[in-house]
């Protein structure tokens, strides 16, 4: 309904916006422009804003704005696609720093075993834990 609207009311001005414009001088010596060409003299054509306008037709114009649509709104899928990886990576960074915080802290540090009972890691096993958490934020906090 819109479209139809728009090109009703551009179909009104187009007559106004491809009309000639002419340039002649008359027979006092005075410039004359008019939008019809005198019958008596040589005129020559001016070329105004409108009438460069006016040469693409509507459909040629919708198309193009269609296209500007097209690319402005794969352009915000493309940053909000950005925002959530960068938002992701941000959490995953957050995490791994949390985890070597632990092991670094020191303390009683619990692990699960095969049967799922709690057990408390030994020295060894923290400074591996430690080691592998040292890497894990290395990785996951790396700014490209």
């Amino acid at each position: 309904m819109k479209r139809i609207m728009v090109i009703a009311v551009a179909s009104l001005f187009a007559t106004a916006a491809a009309a000639q414009l002419y340039k002649y001088v008359d027979k006092d010596g005075r410039t004359v422009y008019s939008d019809q060409p005198p019958a008596d003299r040589d005129s020559k054509t001016v070329n105004t804003p409108a009438t460069a306008t006016a040469s693409k037709s509507f459909v040629e114009r919708d198309k193009e704005m269609d296209k500007l649509r097209a690319k402005s709104r794969e352009d915000a899928k493309k940053a909000d696609e950005k925002e959530k990886t960068a938002a992701a990576q941000d959490e995953r960074c957050r995490q791994a720093n949390e985890r070597l915080r632990a092991l670094v802290d020191g303390g009683r540090i619990w692990k699960y075993d095969e049967k799922g009972e709690r057990t408390v890691m030994d020295d060894q096993e923290i400074e591996t834990e430690r080691g592998k958490a040292q890497k894990l934020v290395d990785e996951a906090c790396k700014k490209s």
